[in-house]
């Protein structure tokens, strides 16, 4: 299963990743899954079950796409039988991804308290309106949206000016590349 937010996307995607029995992590696994279908690469734990000449997982870990490692979780697969792909607890593992998720967002540029208070005012009267006049809340997420592309607009210009996007990326919880590509697009709407 992978974890992911909505704020930092495929930058911070998690999953509870294989470790070998010397502590290192394998390379990721092409799974067939057949048909005309495209296959899936992963490195999640279950995936190294030692069958189909796959290497045996010993422990599994929180993995992060950011490069983030949390703490090894060992596997003890005598244990788990023939039930080891729905009976392995990866809370754990999830919990220390969600840890990191929290550390990542205080390494983010804070907004102003009174801001995040209007924002958290506006989305509970939108959804207020939205169950009572569904046309009303229509009409004033399409204004919002009208505010925030044109305000993205200006914040872009200024960034793509400072093209310091390893900066950008870390103030927004996002890697340069991705900082990059979120100016580029409200530069673009």
């Amino acid at each position: 299963m992978v974890w992911r937010t909505e704020e930092f996307g495929v930058c911070h995607e998690g999953i509870a990743g294989a470790v070998l029995a010397d502590g290192t992590e394998p390379k990721p696994v092409y799974l067939d899954i057949g048909s005309a279908c495209a296959g899936h690469e992963t490195g999640e734990w279950w995936a190294y079950d030692g069958t189909m000449g796959r290497p045996q997982a010993a422990a599994f870990r929180g993995s992060c796409a950011c490069g983030w490692r949390g703490t090894s979780y060992q596997i003890d697969w005598d244990q788990l039988g023939e039930r080891r792909l729905y009976d392995l607890d990866t809370s754990s593992p999830h919990h220390d991804w969600i840890e990191h998720i929290r550390t990542v967002e205080h390494q983010t540029v804070p907004l102003p308290t009174e801001l995040t208070d209007l924002i958290d005012r506006l989305q509970e009267q939108l959804l207020t309106l939205a169950g009572d006049a569904p046309a009303a809340a229509l009409k004033a997420v399409a204004a919002l949206e009208r505010i925030t592309r044109s305000t993205g607009r200006e914040a872009a210009y200024a960034a793509e000016a400072d093209e310091q996007w390893e900066t950008l990326g870390k103030a927004l919880g996002l890697s340069p590349g991705k900082a990059r590509a979120r100016v580029h697009g409200y530069l673009l709407s």
